[in-house]
């Protein structure tokens, strides 16, 4: 039973963590501190809600293939019959942490369609953060590292 628990915690810690990564606009990645970024003005276009779905990083996946296998094991007298309950009960475990860590992983967000300066158009997908968007809105785009988000331009 204890090894149930703990595998059981384990495994709630690990979609928990794993859950806790953003791509909040207003959360700036370590990396990307002290970085020169690419600054373009536009004005926003449109702007639409979206779901950006979450990921499969196969840690769900274990960690509920695990703790299926040891509690479907555990709960047996015989043998043969505990072996096989184990190896159901991983493979249930497993969906369900898959299907566990997707639905914790996913972020509602905007798409942004912009106009630059020189006439050129960008849609950009990013996480709802701080501030609200609506067409006409001075913005500028930002590009650091290969990744953008839009953010008021300063007045």
């Amino acid at each position: 039973m204890k090894r149930i628990l703990n595998a059981m915690l384990v495994g709630t810690l690990a979609v928990v963590l794993g859950a806790c990564a953003s791509s909040s606009p207003d959360v700036i990645q370590r990396g990307d501190a002290q970085r020169m970024a690419k600054v373009e003005d536009a004005v926003v276009l449109t702007v639409r809600s979206v779901v950006v779905d979450g990921s499969q990083s196969g840690v769900g996946a274990t960690v509920g293939g695990v703790v299926g296998a040891v509690g479907g094991y555990g709960g047996s007298g015989v043998q043969r019959e505990g072996q096989v309950l184990g190896v159901l009960a991983g493979v249930a475990g497993a969906v369900a942490g898959n299907a566990i860590e997707r639905f914790a992983t996913r972020e509602d967000a905007f798409e942004i369609l912009v106009q630059l300066k020189g006439g050129e158009r960008r849609a950009i997908v990013q996480a709802k953060g701080g501030e609200v968007f609506t067409p006409g809105d001075a913005v500028i785009v930002v590009t650091t590292g290969g990744k953008v988000r839009v953010a008021k331009a300063p007045k």
